[in-house]
């Protein structure tokens, strides 16, 4: 195993999953991201770096780290989609992570189709210009940010709306929504799990293509070992075209068992927190462990039942009320401080259940977030 007794940086949006697989590791974390929640507090020393807008910029989180002592430093999203302040994060400190020039390639959308294409797998049309009228007519297009991650600014396109410089276009693929996450040293990859994503669920307070959470379990999608055998295939490939390394994810949409691709995810998913909830492993030790050249044996063996987690969406502004208590609750994270006001459309705090069953496992993290909502929205009950 790597060594899990140095002092370890942690940047990204959330960095809380991270920071406890890290500090269960042994490392001594410090953490910038967007929220600084009570419970990364309980496990980290924090930098809370959020905009007005409620939005993150990676370049000043690498300008705040700039004088934390770390010997390592490690990122999630949306680092992935900024090289330059990945290369800034990482000045005088091992990265554990895809370096800056792995990131340019993987992320851009047009170059990582046209590999996979050429590597034998199925893909989605992929265009940085709009089609022709007869293209068009054919199929269904998403237009989305290059700088992409969660869903956010993918809109359905209709022919006549510009495609800007930042953007591209997407064939709409009918299916279900899942990823797999995987380890890889550069060389080769290691699949650990399958997960089902729950995307625009109007009972965590998303809409639309934004992700909301995901399931990992047996059973979750129709052709099962026929998808994951394609995935893993699929992961061996990008690894080797891009020299992948640690942990990582590939965003697809199942239909009849082949995974068609949306994007890779270079860096910690959200859907990873849920495998380590139902193993004795640190994911932050295989991580660095992969980072420096070693795989596991063995993938993580399939327990039975449904594990699923939720973000839960604020539906209105709010303010956080008697969250403390929500610190001894396991099925609850990113616990926000007492009194936090929370704007419409932000993360209130993230769920988590099980179930014996796919649809079993939602039925419960829906009675889950209507808790959160009763707490923090007790002026709307019983309204519509």
């Amino acid at each position: 195993m790597a060594s899990s007794s140095g002092r370890l940086l942690l940047a990204g949006i959330t960095t809380r999953p991270l920071a406890a697989s890290a500090v269960r590791a042994g490392w001594s974390v410090s953490a910038v991201d967007a929220f600084g929640d009570l419970d990364l507090r309980a496990c980290a020393r924090v930098i809370a770096l959020r905009r007005e807008d409620g939005g993150f910029d990676p370049a000043a989180a690498a300008a705040a780290a700039r004088t934390i002592a770390a010997d390592a430093v490690a990122y999630t999203s949306n680092f992935e989609n900024h090289p330059a302040a990945v290369a800034a994060l990482a000045a005088g400190r091992r990265l554990l992570g895809n370096s800056p020039v792995v990131l340019k390639r993987v992320r851009d959308p047009i170059a990582l189709m046209l590999a996979l294409r050429r590597l034998g797998f199925e893909t989605p049309m992929t265009r940085a210009r709009a089609p022709g009228a007869v293209v068009v007519g054919r199929r269904r297009w998403l237009l989305k940010p290059r700088r992409s991650g969660g869903g956010h600014g993918t809109s359905p396109w209709q022919w006549g709306r510009v495609v800007g410089r930042h953007q591209y276009l997407q064939e709409r693929v009918a299916g279900a929504p899942g990823s797999i996450v995987f380890l890889a040293d550069g060389r080769r990859a290691l699949a650990l799990s399958l997960s089902r994503q729950i995307v625009g669920e109007r009972e965590f307070g998303a809409s639309g293509f934004r992700y909301c959470g995901s399931l990992v379990g047996r059973g979750l999608f129709a052709a099962e070992a026929r998808l994951l055998g394609r995935a893993a295939a699929m992961a061996e490939a990008v690894t080797r075209e891009f020299g992948l390394v640690g942990l990582n994810g590939i965003d697809f949409i199942a239909r009849a068992g082949v995974p068609w691709p949306i994007e890779v995810n270079p860096r910690f998913c959200a859907s990873m927190e849920l495998l380590e909830r139902r193993s004795d492993v640190s994911l932050f030790a295989l991580h660095a462990d992969a980072c420096g050249g070693r795989l596991p044996e063995s993938r993580f063996r399939p327990a039975s039942g449904i594990l699923g987690k939720a973000i839960v969406f604020a539906r209105r502004d709010v303010i956080a009320r008697a969250t403390g208590r929500w610190l001894r609750d396991p099925a609850i994270a990113d616990v926000p401080r007492a009194g936090e006001r929370i704007s419409r459309g932000r993360p209130i705090c993230t769920v988590f259940a099980a179930g014996r069953n796919a649809e079993a496992c939602r039925r419960a993290l829906q009675s889950k977030a209507a808790a959160v909502y009763r707490v923090v929205e007790p002026a709307a009950r019983g309204a519509a």
